[in-house]
């Protein structure tokens, strides 16, 4: 059953808190699309990252403009959706933020973060880049629809508590 306000939902965060993971964790339980905005970069914006240089507002606008479009592309069709980005500047988010759109904000401390992008493999962000991530990140203001989720819970404690707290459903 689909409706006009289907929800998306913006799992949003610095890098390595496990946003990718518990969004397509989440959204098979539920049945829903799933985009990894990782993959919405621009390949200039992906290799910046890898050479270890941070992006700045004007790398970033083309690929929020890109998300701005998945979202709005799920919320045409009435259609449900979970999507990841790292949202850090209320100015991105405002990009994305619509009626129905709910931002999942993935928490942490730095040293555990740290410590999962050492770990991780094969992705584009190197561990130098994590003060930056920081830097940038600014707090959600209380008129942003939103939700915190501790990213010391496991990926299915996580995907649990943002099910139970935004009562989602695969009907919605």
């Amino acid at each position: 059953m689909m409706t006009v306000n289907a929800p998306v939902l913006v799992f949003m965060g610095v890098a390595s808190t496990g946003k990718s993971t518990v969004a397509a964790m989440l959204a098979g339980r539920l049945g829903w699309a799933f985009e990894e905005g990782d993959d919405l970069h621009p390949e200039a914006n992906v290799a910046k990252m890898a050479a270890g240089h941070a992006l700045n507002d004007d790398d970033r606008w083309p690929w929020l403009d890109r998300i701005a479009e998945w979202i709005d592309e799920r919320i045409a069709a009435g259609e449900p959706g979970i999507v990841t980005c790292s949202a850090l500047k209320r100015s991105y988010r405002d990009v994305l933020r619509r009626e129905n759109v709910t931002f999942v904000h993935f928490a942490g401390d730095r040293e555990l973060i740290l410590e999962r992008m050492l770990r991780r493999q094969g992705h584009f962000m190197p561990a130098t880049l994590l003060d930056s991530q920081f830097a940038t990140l600014e707090a959600l203001g209380d008129d942003e629809k939103s939700i915190t989720i501790d990213i010391a819970l496991t990926p299915a404690e996580q995907a649990a508590q943002i099910a139970s707290r935004l009562r989602l459903h695969p009907d919605y």
